[in-house]
């Protein structure tokens, strides 16, 4: 009997063992769910970029470029003194060149102007009424939170159907996404190619945006704001405030 008891695990043991496999098969299922979710965001990037690549024109190509309703140029920040950041100029440089070249005779500035302390869209318009554009061949969207919210409101509310949007090359993609989900015929032209501080951050977080955006556009939630249709073919001082 000694020998059996000698030889026999003890309830302590047994619950240490079975505590072990659990945490174990925890493990196990935690790296899979890791693997699968990497999976994922790698096919759906690839999903987003492949869909779009074919509409993403370099500047030294915008001959290619057919007359669009409008020029969308989305917000990038502000630098302390309230004017346009690097990022956000370079942009707008993009988009006031197009416009002399006479791809479309409407700029569409859609950013944040959320708070009173805090406006994009008139620092942008002010930019590019100081490089020769008539105040009202420029629309503001002032509730341009969000790329998707751009996208939705150039639509819904400024009533557009074909658009040369402009931002950087690692953004262009979903914005393009985005802008073709909502039925828009848009091409895009990436700014001057260069890096800016804090770019792979950027980089890092736009793969985790495309899968967010492409959530969205099966949900298509509702954008902050709506209001009033202005459509992009009247008067762009209509959205002055």
């Amino acid at each position: 009997m000694e020998m059996l008891k000698m030889h026999t695990p003890n309830t302590k043991q047994r619950k240490k063992t079975r505590l072990k496999k659990q945490i174990k098969y925890i493990l196990i299922l935690l790296l899979s769910a890791g693997v699968l979710g990497a999976a994922s965001l790698f096919f759906i990037n690839l999903y987003v970029k492949d869909s779009v690549k074919d509409h993403i024109i370099a500047p030294e190509d915008i001959k290619k470029l057919p007359k669009t309703d409008c020029i969308l140029v989305l917000g990038a920040g502000l630098k302390d003194d309230g004017t346009p950041n690097y990022m956000l100029r370079d942009r707008l440089d993009t988009a006031i060149a197009l416009y002399k070249k006479g791809i479309s005779n409407r700029l569409l500035m859609s950013g944040d102007h959320g708070r009173t302390n805090y406006d994009e869209v008139n620092a942008m318009k002010t930019y590019a009424i100081n490089a020769g554009v008539p105040s009202e061949h420029i629309f503001m969207d002032h509730a341009g939170f969000s790329t998707y919210e751009s996208a939705c409101r150039a639509s819904s509310v400024f009533q557009v159907k074909s658009a040369v949007v402009i931002t950087q090359k690692y953004h262009l993609y979903r914005a393009l996404y985005d802008m073709k989900q909502m039925g828009l015929e848009s091409y895009g032209v990436y700014a001057k190619d260069v890096t800016y501080k804090g770019q792979q951050i950027r980089n890092a977080r736009e793969i985790l945006a495309r899968a967010k955006d492409v959530f969205y556009m099966i949900a298509k939630p509702e954008p902050s704001y709506l209001g009033e249709p202005v459509p992009i073919t009247g008067n762009g001082d209509d959205t002055n405030d």
